[in-house]
């Protein structure tokens, strides 16, 4: 099966005036996302999330490992035909309107006439903003440019979208419109590639996280086995008398009349995980 984005063993250093030795800011990580999956990247500031994503968008040059976006090398210009992204502070021209602004990208992407015009309003209303098209971008307000971020990444129809922390500086109803909208954009099977520091986000919408830390991935896997707790079983019963608590499974499965809901193991959190991961991390 193709993946949607395969990353293998990618390094990154960065060489800075006054260091002998370049500074390594991501570390052979290594990760895959499967077409139609909502992949969640967190980790501390300056731990190589957003290098991470530059070197899969081809904006920086990888110095060892891959990065491939649908089986393309993401350095060659035709991997990006299928990406579309947000970057964590988009910069639009001001005295545009936000319909001129999806305009401006819509030809930028080919759209002319028609075709254009029903893209920009199809993308307004699918992120709330049909009320504010003709109203200039320098008044909006953060929430609203970076939903107006959002429908510019996706102009050209994508297959992945990529979204370098889409709700940075926004309030929590503009926080809770932008999740929304990436749950519509998974309804549709479209990959996203979300980096955020909002782990109650992240844990709400992600099928699979990757937790990087000083620029080595620590964790990844699907959140649903991320968080459960290894040494502990949990059982949820449902009308259950306090005596029959006191046994154990196999009596519970054949007591008749009891409904076992659930048995597996019970979960932390994510943002337990990841402060156990990076803060609870003895430093080399």
């Amino acid at each position: 099966m193709e993946k949607a984005v395969e990353i293998q063993d990618l390094v990154k250093d960065f060489r800075t005036p006054g260091r002998k030795l370049p500074l390594r800011a991501v570390d052979r990580v290594s990760l895959t996302i499967a077409p139609g999956e909502v992949y969640g990247l967190i980790g501390p500031n300056g731990s190589g999330k957003s290098t991470t994503m530059k070197a899969l968008l081809g904006l920086v040059q990888p110095d060892a490992g891959t990065c491939k976006i649908f089986g393309n090398d993401s350095m060659q210009v035709d991997s990006r035909q299928d990406v579309g992204f947000l970057p964590e502070n988009p910069y639009f021209y001001k005295h545009l309107t936000g319909a001129e602004t999806l305009r401006y990208y819509g030809k930028l992407c080919g759209l002319r006439g028609k075709a254009l015009e029903g893209k920009v309003k199809e993308l307004l209303e699918l992120v709330d903003l049909g009320g504010a098209s003709d109203r200039r971008v320098g008044g909006y307000s953060k929430g609203m440019l970076q939903r107006i971020g959002l429908a510019q990444a996706l102009v050209q129809e994508p297959r992945l979208v990529i979204l370098d922390e889409p709700t940075a500086g926004v309030d929590p109803v503009g926080s809770r419109e932008i999740r929304d909208l990436i749950f519509d954009l998974k309804e549709r099977g479209i990959t996203v590639f979300l980096c955020s520091h909002l782990l109650e986000q992240v844990q709400e919408v992600c099928d699979r996280v990757g937790i990087i830390y000083r620029g080595k991935m620590v964790k990844e896997g699907p959140l649903d086995d991320l968080l459960s707790i290894g040494d502990q079983t949990e059982l949820i019963l449902r009308d259950a008398s306090p005596e029959l608590l006191e046994k154990l499974e196999a009596m519970i499965r054949s007591e008749a009349g009891t409904e076992l809901l659930r048995c597996g193991r019970p979960k932390t959190t994510l943002e337990k995980l990841f402060l156990q991961e990076t803060v609870g991390r003895k430093h080399p």
